[in-house]
Order: structure tokens, then sequence, then C-alpha cells
């Protein structure tokens, strides 16, 4: 797995590619699937810190990462957002769903 996340006491966090398309999505939603299913997650985070580019694919694996999570009674956040991410977090409704910082 590529060095994109850190757990430290039940927290994980990914670091989100600099482009989230089609490809990057399907990598990122087996490393975290496997990360979560592996590790005690109580809190996940989306650091979007390098994103320039998300489209709906990247949407569908966070709406999927918070389902896991919150099914284990774990909570969700994103943090970093640009202007373009903050946009499309709030278009796709992604910001009534996940809290953001």
């Amino acid at each position: 797995m590529e060095h994109r996340y850190e757990r430290e006491y039940g927290c994980l966090i990914l670091r989100m590619p600099r482009e989230l398309d089609h490809h990057q999505a399907e990598i990122l939603k087996e490393e975290a699937d496997e990360l979560i299913q592996n590790y005690p997650v109580r809190s996940l985070v989306f650091d979007f810190t390098d994103t320039q580019f998300m489209d709906s694919s990247g949407i569908g694996v966070i709406i999927g990462r918070c389902k896991n999570v919150r099914f284990s009674g774990g909570y969700v956040r994103a943090v970093h957002l640009n202007g373009q991410i903050q946009r499309i977090f709030q278009l796709s409704g992604l910001r009534k769903i996940i809290e953001v910082e």
C-alpha cells in the first residue's frame, strides 16, 4: 500500500490523492476497506490537502467508507478542502452527512 494514511488510537486519516478519479477511487476504496476491516477505526478523516480534482467515483468512495465506519459506531469528517472540493461537497450533499472542517 502506498503511504497515504496514518493510524493512531482508533483514528484513521486517509490522505486523498491529487486527482480522485475512477482509477484512484478503486485503489483508495480497496485500501481503505482493508484498513477499516483490520484495525479498530472509531474516527475516519479524509484529508484533501493535495486534492485538486474529484469526480463522482470519489464521492461514491467517501459515502461507502462513511457507511462502513458509522455501522460500527464511528464518525467521519473531511479536512483541508479547497474551493473546488468544497463546491463538490455542497452540490453532492456530502456536507449533510460528513462534518467538514
